[in-house]
């Protein structure tokens, strides 16, 4: 039997804005990719070498992580526990331009533009009409 829809809804509606700060041990991630059953590979911004976490239970089969996604990750979860897991995925970032704007948003995640800005000096032809041609005289 499936979960109820109220359960799907209320997760949708926790991941859809950030919080005002996060709590101790938590940290925003950047998802590299998908391991394996709710294993993710994800890159801390003052961690040279990428973290294996979990996703939490309330998430799974309800919100999907994209790769190069953001997520928080609690990396005091598993500090007790003897095993390769460095974290748990606490918090989906789904809004990111909402999240971008709170204090705790690391500064070496920035924006990746879709279409760079050209650094030459020419002017692109795109949506401009094509040179006319006055060569043929209309004689």
């Amino acid at each position: 039997m499936p979960r109820p829809k109220r359960n799907l809804l209320a997760t949708a509606q926790e991941t859809s804005s950030p919080p005002n700060s996060l709590e101790e041990g938590h940290a925003v991630a950047r998802v590299r990719k998908a391991e394996g059953k709710n294993l993710y590979s994800v890159d801390l911004p003052s961690s040279a070498k990428p973290l294996l976490v979990e996703l939490s239970s309330r998430f799974r089969s309800q919100i999907w992580i994209k790769r190069r996604g953001y997520v928080v990750v609690d990396t005091t979860a598993f500090a007790n526990r003897d095993n390769k897991l460095d974290g748990e995925i606490v918090n989906i970032v789904r809004d990111e331009r909402e999240w971008r704007k709170q204090s705790y948003w690391p500064p070496e995640f920035v924006k990746n533009l879709t279409y760079p800005e050209d650094s030459s000096d020419e002017e692109s032809n795109i949506g401009k009409m094509p040179p006319s041609d006055d060569s043929d005289g209309g004689d």
